[in-house]
């Protein structure tokens, strides 16, 4: 339990409070289901970098990552490395083209929405089959942001572990069940910018002498530290581990939370400026995760004989050592800034897959704007609870439950995605072969393990979903000319450009 609680409590309701406030402005703004579930496309450059920033990093960025450098050394910049490359690669690669798609295609709200009507799939299989693994493999992502949030009120509260996973649940759902999108997206902004803040601020004060008395100290520690091509133990890093880290920027290319910030983009030239944004965030951002581990190395060999029950709770515990406990509040709301801003993110998206893809596609096609967002806010409540139970378990691990669903977003949609987005002759049997080939990759490959089945389930998920779709579409007929004529406007828009 963190000592001086009574200004880091303080610190937090005031926080909690701002963050009401603009979900109870947003509610105000929010009219039909396109303001719900996608802001109206009305963001701006800021806030859609840092919410796709902030939705994707979560609680993994100040609990997950420090933990894994102050646990692996220098193998970390791997993992960091392949995430850079692979948000520079989805910005580049996916926004505009999938912003213009999305409302050429009828206005498509949802990702499952966007591929049936992309390829004109009128037995709705194509969306209800996406729906089910995007409500699959977020119970197991927003899951990992209650157990972050567990841990912090935990470690900050002494509260027990349940007791602390719940009041972070209900933190989450009371904004995003009322502002939906907007609430979500500028809560992002505040939090994506406390976020990158704090892991500037802490590792740089907490260093007694600087980066190279830094480097300096961690050679004497243990040489093996600093090198990326060997664990901390001295042994070399297999191909397969160093393959499965870097892997981790395919990622990108199949979260829905994160695509649907392109969507919610005003303009695709601000998708551009956007990029830039989300780049320097991401960099900023990790580098400084990475060097919370480092310096928590140091400081717990110090002051604690190297002994350290969850690595994951470095941040927290720099934060309480070395700030004035007001201060140290404001930093350790990063951490809730960081939960929330990817849990409502992740509910709202699965929220929208049950009210769009299920509710609105097989039982009440019918339905008024009212009713989906209605729907959708009932499905923020019954996915919290799931994922709840999920969470409480007290040994999970963030990274344990995101790399997980991480995998199973991007093998089951990123070969789909792109290929839909570049790929005339793709057609719906290739999609759907796609997606259910690279997610039972993913699960499958998960519970194996030894030679290559260490490697990490998504580089196989990835493979043999691209394998799938292209050999499916070309055994199957060609597109519709309804379809050729959708991807014929979009080249046509995005030329003018």
């Amino acid at each position: 339990m963190i000592e001086n609680n009574v200004a880091i409590t303080a610190t937090f309701i005031a926080y909690l409070i701002l963050m009401m406030g603009i979900g109870y402005y947003a509610y105000k703004r929010t009219v039909d289901s396109t303001d719900y579930f996608l802001g109206g496309r009305t963001l701006g450059p800021w806030p859609t970098a840092i919410s796709a920033g902030a939705s994707d990093m979560s609680g993994w960025l100040l609990l997950g990552l420090p933990g894994f450098a102050f646990a692996s050394g220098m193998p970390a910049l791997w993992l960091a490395g392949g995430l850079l490359l692979g948000t520079w690669a989805n910005w580049l690669v996916c926004a505009k083209r999938l912003r213009t798609f999305s409302i050429e295609a009828e206005n498509a709200l949802t990702l499952p929405e966007f591929f049936a009507r992309r390829f004109n799939d009128k037995t709705r299989l194509l969306q209800t089959i996406s729906a089910f693994f995007i409500l699959m493999f977020f119970l197991f992502y927003t899951s990992s942001g209650l157990v972050a949030g567990g841990k912090l009120f935990e470690t900050v509260f002494g509260l027990d572990y349940k007791i602390a996973v719940v009041i972070g649940t209900v933190c989450v759902v009371s904004y995003t069940l009322f502002g939906g999108f907007l609430a979500v997206s500028w809560t992002d902004l505040v939090q994506g910018l406390l976020m990158a803040a704090a892991l500037v601020i802490v590792p740089l004060v907490s260093l007694d002498g600087g980066l190279f008395e830094l480097s300096d100290s961690l050679v004497a520690k243990n040489p093996e530290l600093l090198d990326m091509f060997t664990d901390v133990t001295g042994e070399s890093m297999s191909a397969i581990a160093i393959i499965s880290l870097v892997a981790w920027g395919l990622g990108y290319f199949g979260q829905p939370h994160i695509l649907a910030r392109f969507n919610a983009s005003r303009s695709n030239k601000d998708l551009t400026t956007a990029r830039r944004i989300a780049v320097i965030w991401t960099t900023i951002s990790m580098a400084g995760a990475i060097l919370v581990g480092f310096v928590g190395m140091l400081y717990v060999d110090d002051n604690l004989a190297g002994k350290l029950a969850d690595s994951e709770t470095i941040f927290m515990l720099l934060v309480n050592a070395v700030f004035h406990p007001i201060v140290a509040g404001i930093l350790l709301a990063a951490i809730l800034a960081a939960v929330m801003s990817t849990a409502d993110s992740q509910l709202l998206v699965s929220s929208s897959a049950l009210a769009e893809d299920f509710y609105k596609q097989l039982f009440r096609p019918d339905a008024t704007a009212t009713e989906t967002v209605m729907v959708g806010r009932i499905g923020v409540v019954i996915l919290s609870l799931i994922a709840l139970a999920l969470a409480f378990n007290p040994d999970s691990t963030v990274l344990g439950l995101v790399s997980y669903a991480w995998a199973g977003f991007g093998a089951a949609f990123g070969p789909a995605l792109i290929l839909a987005l570049y790929w005339k002759r793709m057609n719906s049997y290739g999609a759907l072969a796609g997606i259910v080939v690279g997610a039972v990759t993913v699960v499958i490959w998960k519970q194996l393990s030894g030679g290559l089945f260490d490697l990490f389930e998504i580089v196989p998920g990835f493979i043999l979903a691209s394998i799938a779709i292209v050999a499916v579409s070309l055994l199957t007929k060609p597109p519709g000319k309804e379809v050729i004529e959708l991807c014929d406007r979009v080249d046509n828009v995005l030329s003018r450009d």
